[in-house]
C-alpha cells in the first residue's frame, strides 16, 4: 500500500540519520572505536595481514602508556609483541607520558617494573626502546628516566634530548636520522606551572633549539630521512587542536622543520592515532593510544583520526616510508606510503 511504503521509507531515513549520529554520541565511551579516514589512495579492508619487508628499517611507535597494565595496556603490549615478531622490528619508539599519573621519583621506582618490565615481556620487544619525556613524566623526576638507562639494557634515554642514526638494511650509505627531543621546556606556560615548573625551570630551551637546528643542518648525505620524535604534537584533531601547548610547539619548531626538510614528526599526548599532512615537507603522526583512547576528529589536512587503542608500525627504505596503524586486536586500521 502507498501508505505502508511511505512509512517504511520514513523509518529507513530516520534509522540512517540516527546511525550517522552514533559516532558523535558515543565516541567517548569505553569500548567504542571511531575511525575516520580522508585519503583517496587508501582502501579499507578488514585484514590482519601486515605488509612486510625485512630489508626495511622496521620500528614500532607507541605512546602514553604506563598504567601498570590497566586500560588495555597489556592488550596493546601483546599485539606489539606479535607485530614486532612478524616484521622483525629493530626497535621501539615511545612518545612520552611513560608513567602515569605522575612519573617516577628515582631510577629504582617500582613503576619501572610494574608499568614497563612486567608488561612488555615478548622476546620481540627486548630490543632497544628509544624514549622521550611527556608532561606527566615532568611531575616527578624526569632525570630518573635518564638514569634508568644505566640499569636497563633496552631503555635508551641518554639525556633529556638526543639523536641516533640508523642504517637501512645494514647499509651505512642509506641512513635515517632521528632526533628525540624534550618538548616540555618549549612550552612557556610550563615554567610557572605548579606541577611541571620545578622540572622545567632548570632547562635551557634555547640551547635545545640550537641543538635541533645544528643536528638537522649537519646531517650527512647518507641520511635519506629526517625524523623528529617529541611528546607534544604540532597539529591535532583531538582535544588539543588550539590549546597553548600545541600552539607553542608549532611556534617553536615549524620553521626549523621546514628549513631543514624534516620528513616526519612523531608525537603522542593525544590518546588517539592520527596522521596529518599540512602544506610543507613534514608529515605529522600521533601515536598516543597505548593505554587509553579519547575522541579524535578529522581537521584540515587530516588523513587519519582514530579513537582506538593501538600503535603505529614504520618501515623505511631509502626512497619509501610505509606506516601501518594497528589496534590492540591486530586489525590494520590504516596504511600509507610516502615516496621520495
Amino acid at each position: 500500500m502507498p501508505g505502508g511504503f511511505y512509512l517504511t521509507r520514513l523509518m529507513r531515513r530516520s534509522i540512517i540519520s540516527l546511525l550517522a549520529l552514533l559516532p558523535a554520541l558515543f565516541s567517548g565511551l569505553p569500548g567504542f572505536s571511531q575511525i575516520q579516514v580522508r585519503d583517496s589512495s587508501f582502501v579499507f579492508s578488514p585484514t590482519r595481514v601486515l605488509t612486510k619487508d625485512v630489508t626495511a628499517l622496521n620500528f614500532i611507535v607507541m605512546g602514553d602508556w604506563g598504567r601498570n597494565g590497566a586500560d588495555h595496556q597489556k592488550q596493546v603490549a601483546e599485539q606489539m609483541g606479535k607485530t614486532a615478531s612478524e616484521v622483525r622490528a629493530q626497535f621501539i619508539v615511545a612518545t612520552g607520558d611513560n608513567f602515569y599519573p605522575s612519573g617516577v621519583i628515582s631510577k629504582s621506582d617500582p613503576l619501572f617494573k610494574y608499568s614497563f618490565e612486567d608488561i612488555y615481556t615478548a622476546f620481540s620487544l627486548q630490543w632497544d626502546w628509544y624514549v622521550v619525556l611527556g608532561n606527566h613524566d615532568y611531575k616527578s623526576n624526569p632525570d630518573a628516566q635518564v638514569e634508568y638507562s644505566s640499569i636497563s639494557r633496552r631503555w635508551k634515554m641518554p639525556a633529556r634530548y638526543f639523536s641516533k642514526t640508523f642504517n637501512i638494511n645494514n647499509d651505512p650509505t642509506q641512513q635515517v636520522l632521528m632526533l628525540f627531543i624534550d618538548t616540555n621546556p618549549l612550552i612557556p606556560e610550563f615554567y610557572k606551572n605548579a606541577e611541571y615548573g620545578p622540572a622545567t625551570v632548570t632547562q635551557d630551551s634555547t640551547k635545545q633549539k640550537r641543538w635541533i637546528e645544528k643536528t638537522l643542518k649537519d646531517a650527512p648525505e647518507s641520511v635519506k630521512w629526517k625524523i623528529v620524535v617529541g611528546h607534544h604534537p604540532m597539529y591535532s584533531g583531538g582535544s588539543r587542536t588550539d590549546t597553548y601547548d600545541t600552539k607553542a610547539i608549532r611556534n617553536s619548531l615549524k620553521s626549523v622543520f621546514e628549513k631543514y626538510g624534516v620528513d616526519a614528526y612523531l608525537a603522542g599526548h593525544e590518546h588517539s592515532l592520527q596522521y596529518i599532512k599540512p602544506p610543507g615537507a613534514t608529515h605529522h603522526f600521533i601515536s598516543g593510544a597505548a593505554s587509553e583512547k579519547t575522541p579524535a576528529r578529522l581537521i584540515d589536512n587530516s588523513k587519519l583520526a582514530a579513537s582506538d587503542y593501538g600503535f603505529m608500525l614504520f618501515s623505511l627504505k631509502s626512497n619509501l616510508l610505509r606506516m601501518q596503524t594497528i589496534n590492540d586486536e591486530g586489525e590494520i586500521l590504516y596504511s600509507t606510503e610516502i615516496k621520495k
